[in-house]
């Protein structure tokens, strides 16, 4: 069998504060293939984005394992992107100059960096806006200067932590076939998407990860059978909605919960 691209082995991961332990992850086993879309979703603080983060090496485990590619990995590289909640551009640098820092950062010559970072401005359509500053871009146009950043950097996985939460309902499905279009356009990198928004994670994703309420484990993954490319008009699809009802249904007993923590 093909080794998994990412594969987490029991992971357990518990936070302390003082003498105050949290438990954010029980007993996670999961593995995505490569060149897959698997978006990871459930109810607020049951451990999504801290599942995000130990794949990416940000966090290790308390326990367990997590390979990339059939080896063991706890620590950040450069075969793996992240893009945040908040498009955390630099204010003081241009648009350009934003989206070459991850390739200054390992070192490519300048020339190189902004070849590669002008190919991907174009490809989320923002030629032309190279000089500009953050402060000078809408929150969308923003997001696609993070997008472009984190594309740029060609990484094997793109791991995503809700990329599109701070936008307006309009501008967020634009900015999902926006994704979609680059992740096709550029050879389908493996992907993990956090998201709360159960349309979000059908329109986008290959499998849907539930989580529980915390401490998070996977409660169901459920395959997508939509074909790809994909349109904005399969939300508005009988099917698409049937399988919204079938995860509300899945996901509604952990949301109640995840309240009552609160």
């Amino acid at each position: 069998m093909t080794t998994p691209k990412v594969e987490a082995r029991h992971l357990f991961k518990a936070f302390h504060r003082g003498e105050t332990r949290t438990n954010a992850l029980n007993d996670i086993n999961l593995t995505v293939r490569a060149g897959e879309f698997v978006a990871l979703l459930g109810a607020s603080g049951c451990g999504k984005t801290t599942l995000l983060r130990i794949v990416d090496g940000l966090e290790t485990a308390s326990e367990g394992e997590l390979l990339i590619d059939g080896r063991p990995q706890n620590a950040p590289g450069t075969d793996r992107g992240f893009v945040f909640q908040q498009d955390n551009l630099l204010p003081w640098r241009t648009v350009l100059r934003n989206v070459t820092f991850g390739l200054e950062l390992q070192g490519v010559n300048r020339r190189t960096a902004q070849q590669q970072a002008t190919e991907y401005l174009e490809l989320v359509g923002l030629k032309g806006f190279e000089k500009y500053y953050p402060h000078e871009l809408s929150g969308g146009m923003r997001q696609r200067v993070n997008l472009a950043r984190a594309f740029t950097i060609r990484p094997d996985i793109l791991l995503m932590d809700e990329p599109f939460a701070a936008l307006d309902a309009q501008t967020r499905e634009v900015m999902q076939t926006e994704l979609l279009r680059m992740w096709q356009q550029t050879d389908g990198r493996t992907v993990m998407f956090v998201t709360h928004q159960i349309d979000e994670a059908i329109y986008l994703a290959d499998r849907i990860v539930v989580m529980t309420a915390r401490p998070g484990r996977v409660k169901e993954i459920i395959d997508v059978p939509f074909a790809r490319p994909r349109t904005l008009d399969l939300k508005r699809s009988p099917e698409f909605s049937a399988i919204y009802d079938r995860i509300w249904k899945t996901i509604e007993e952990e949301v109640r919960a995840s309240m009552a923590m609160t």
